[in-house]
């Protein structure tokens, strides 16, 4: 039997060590990239769109198959190796980038790191952690996760502060990212051992259409809800951008994400043991209404202290929707279908990213930041009356 702390199980502190390093690697590069791109490359808000679109969306179709084939192996743990290796050998493509073609290929390839690893790696979640817990496990991992992405901008401030947001300073950040990512590839091959009852019920999955054909209604209305809310959640870069718009420096900027990933962090737990108590349902409609409030809020800005307490609010919406989501999920579906079914909400949301982030930019470019804004915050609002109404 598993060794626990504190009723959580040892795999979710040890895939929370992974996620934290990883976090700080990434959320080093990613709150600089969009200023990266516009500023130094002098791209414009709709190749903005397409870059990180490409990123959110283009990879998470195979989310769906590696689910299935984790299911089918009944391994996790060697695509986790594998998407998290990927990931930490394309950060290195991201700090040589000269054009933003060069970007659009690195993200669109890292985040297919991404994809590899993250079914399998909830799925290793789910797996160890009973339903009782299940939502404060997810919270856990994603509250260390975010602890990552609280050093990590740190770390970039103090770099920016010496060399300045020039193109030397920005990739001198890109650089040093560089030693968490690896570190984080060694931690899995060290720490992660492959539950043994994963590997007994491999030979007895079905097929890949028949695996699909047996999700349950309650499976299928919640991924029908959760891609309509999805054409409203466009890449973070344009609340970043936004930020900027504002008056925002890029210090204040990095200062502003870290007081996100703060709140994030303090929120992941809480919501998902709240999840445990009164449901996983209202939690997630009310995290679509903090969303459109966050929407209505970016559209009407005007000062610097708005985007910080937005930034903050933020924080809350994307605790409550990472950490409850996947344990909703794993919830409603047998503990042999879990890897299919979370890579195929993974799929379909993030298929829906690309859209969502192309519309956004479209907006920004045509009609002003407010458009794109508004235009979230009424999908959301329909969303969140949407999951009470359609899903169990």
């Amino acid at each position: 039997m598993e060794r626990k702390k504190a009723g959580v199980p040892r795999t979710v502190y040890l895939l929370g060590i992974v996620s934290f390093l990883t976090d700080v690697s990434s959320e080093m590069i990613f709150p600089l990239l969009p200023l990266f791109i516009t500023t130094i490359l002098g791209a414009g808000a709709e190749v903005l769109g397409l870059i990180e679109g490409v990123a959110d969306s283009a990879a998470s179709i195979i989310d769906i198959f590696v689910g299935y084939f984790s299911d089918k192996a009944g391994e996790r743990k060697k695509f986790v190796i594998l998407g998290y290796g990927l990931s930490a050998v394309t950060k290195v493509g991201i700090a040589l980038s000269t054009s933003w073609w060069h970007i659009l290929i690195m993200r669109g390839t890292e985040r297919i790191g991404k994809s590899i690893r993250t079914s399998p790696r909830d799925a290793l979640i789910a797996d160890a952690t009973p339903q009782e817990l299940r939502g404060k496990s997810f919270g856990l991992h994603r509250a260390m996760d975010t602890l990552g992405a609280i050093l990590g901008p740190l770390i970039a401030l103090a770099i920016l502060s010496i060399l300045g947001s020039t193109e030397p300073g920005y990739r001198a950040v890109f650089y040093a990212a560089l030693i968490p990512a690896f570190l984080a590839v060694l931690a899995i091959l060290l720490l992660i051992r492959e539950p043994k009852k994963a590997a007994a019920k491999a030979a007895k999955r079905p097929s890949f259409w028949e695996s699909l054909r047996q999700t349950t209604r309650d499976y299928r209305a919640f991924l029908s809800v959760s891609a309509l809310f999805s054409l409203s959640y466009f890449s973070f870069a344009f609340l970043i951008v936004r930020a900027a718009d504002l008056g925002v420096s890029a210090q204040d900027v990095l200062l502003m994400y870290i007081l996100y990933n703060v709140v994030y962090a303090l929120s992941s737990v809480p919501g998902g043991m709240l999840s445990d108590k009164i449901g996983r349902k209202p939690v997630i409609a009310g995290a679509f209404l903090i969303y459109a409030c966050v929407c209505l809020g970016f559209a009407f800005a005007s000062s610097w202290w708005h985007a910080a307490l937005l930034f903050a609010l933020y924080g809350i919406f994307v605790a409550l929707d990472e950490s409850v989501n996947k344990a909703y999920i794993a919830d409603l579906v047998p503990p042999e279908k879990r890897g299919i079914s979370l890579g195929a909400y993974n799929s379909l949301v993030g298929a829906v990213y690309l859209p969502a982030s192309i519309v956004a930019g479209a907006l920004w470019a045509a009609l002003g930041p407010a458009a794109t804004f508004e235009f979230a915050a009424a999908v959301a609002f329909i969303s969140a009356i949407g999951i009470i109404a359609a899903c169990k």
